[in-house]
């Protein structure tokens, strides 16, 4: 029986979460990060202009454990704006956001103000300074992935999200992986 292998990776901002892109050619894909194994694949996405912890396995069956509603997804969003409890309430209670054409009503959420701006290393393409208005960030952990899903419920609660972090995926924690950073595992914590 062929063993499986499992990396722990800190996407940067602008890759892809794929291998294989057929349309344009300039999009940066994981591969590009490590000399990875045949057969591997990430486990859920991050768009292209998300970053932080993403998953990847040479095993199936467990991106189906990974992707399942009972795994815990944990994001800081840096937001425009000052966020206030009011906004933080109402993510956790459920936010309407389009997705595929309909309204959808996220599931009730963990969420908090993050008071002290996290240590994440700067990202490649500058967010935007100071003198366009304050800027504060927010703790939210799903169990559902919808498309770009925590962008689209800061921006209904009247705080775009401006960058956004995925920290944690069950009890595997980003820690102080770097930006494009590979680490091999013998299994995913989840």
């Amino acid at each position: 029986m062929s063993t499986h292998r499992h990396f722990l990776i800190y996407k940067p901002f602008g890759y892809l979460s794929q291998f294989i892109y057929n349309l344009k050619r300039n999009k940066k894909l994981l591969g590009e990060l490590h000399d990875f194994p045949e057969g591997i694949m990430a486990i859920g996405r991050l768009d292209e202009d998300s970053e932080g912890l993403l998953l990847l396995t040479t095993d199936g069956m467990m991106s189906e454990i990974v992707r399942s509603k009972k795994v815990e997804k944990e994001y800081y969003a840096q937001v425009d704006g000052l966020i206030n409890q009011d906004a933080v309430e109402m993510l956790k209670q459920g936010v309407e956001i389009g997705f595929k054409g309909t309204r959808y009503t996220t599931l009730p959420c963990e969420a908090h103000i993050v008071k002290e701006k996290p240590n994440f290393p700067e990202r490649g393409r500058k967010i935007r300074d100071e003198r366009h208005g304050p800027t504060s960030w927010v703790s939210i952990t799903v169990n559902e992935g919808k498309f770009r899903q925590v962008r689209k419920m800061t921006a209904a609660v009247g705080f775009p999200t401006l960058r956004l972090v995925r920290v944690r995926i069950g009890n595997t924690h980003l820690n102080d992986l770097q930006p494009g950073a590979v680490l091999e595992v013998n299994e995913f914590d989840v």
